[in-house]
């Protein structure tokens, strides 16, 4: 039997189908762990020992960092790793090392009270984009276009937020409506869609079902991927980016990324690409 793989997830979806389809072509034994079974801190791990690396895949947002932290001090080999999986569920966090090492990212403000929130407002121009720190699938994410608006938008975070998630961030709104996945395995882009939004809603994301089409690997785009990995190391990846006039900036990075509308705008395999790159490092 060749090597063993944990997908260590809270549900089984599309992209997780898709990897264990391909397992066999690539003689890997790939086994869904449901993240919420696993009761980690006895060092021996019982339920992750068992396999040569554990691929972390939860989308909860404060989840996979926990669960990769506690797999890797029982010895247990994670993909991504637990730092890179902390770095990317924290958007100041990750914009942070991001900016501190040459990446461009948007000028953003963290917003923890309406202090802040309103001295925010009052140094950025409108429109801005409100967003969670701790959040993903453009969840919790608000245009704000007037400002009169605004206080009542913080209302919401201030009354019915708790702890978390009440930490923001405010930036302004760039990218026309459109921004680019970049689906990374190992060090290799192998796929980049531009996704639009469409009907009434203002958000670009894929799990949100906008449109989207493939884009050509350019050179910038490539230069950025490189610095993303020089921050966080290879693994997998969906790299955000938001087009200005300045060039591409890097809005988030996803640890767990959704690739099924990137693998449908390019026609790549990704799963294949991820069952290779699993091959190559076990074997």
């Amino acid at each position: 039997m060749g090597p063993s793989v944990a997908i260590v997830a809270d549900r089984i979806g599309w992209e997780e189908r898709r990897l264990l389809d391909v397992a066999g072509d690539f003689g890997l034994r790939i086994d869904w762990v449901n993240d919420e079974s696993l009761c980690l801190g006895d060092p021996a791990a019982p339920k992750l020992r068992d396999y040569d690396v554990a691929m972390v895949r939860s989308r909860s947002y404060t989840r996979g960092g926990l669960i990769a932290t506690l797999a890797e001090a029982a010895g247990v080999r994670t993909l991504n790793s637990a730092r890179a999986i902390h770095a990317c569920e924290n958007k100041a966090a990750l914009r942070a090392e991001l900016g501190a090492a040459g990446v461009p990212v948007p000028e953003f403000r963290l917003v923890l009270s309406r202090k802040d929130f309103d001295k925010a407002l009052a140094e950025m121009a409108l429109p801005l984009v409100f967003k969670p720190v701790f959040g993903g699938m453009g969840k919790r994410v608000t245009l704000i276009r007037d400002a009169d608006i605004a206080a009542s938008v913080y209302d919401y975070v201030e009354d019915l937020g708790h702890a978390f998630e009440q930490a923001c961030l405010l930036e302004p709104y760039i990218g026309g409506g459109t921004s680019v996945r970049c689906l990374v395995v190992g060090t290799e882009l192998v796929g980049a869609a531009e996704f639009s939004s469409g009907g009434t809603d203002w958000r670009n994301n894929a799990a949100l079902g906008n449109s989207h089409r493939a884009v050509e690997h350019d050179p910038e785009v490539l230069k950025i991927i490189d610095g993303v990995l020089g921050v966080l190391g290879a693994g997998i990846y969906g790299v955000d980016l938001f087009r200005t006039a300045d060039g591409f900036v890097v809005n988030e990075v996803n640890h767990a990324p959704g690739f099924r509308a990137v693998a449908a705008a390019t026609g790549t395999d990704i799963a294949s690409a991820v069952g290779r790159h699993l091959k190559e490092q076990l074997s």
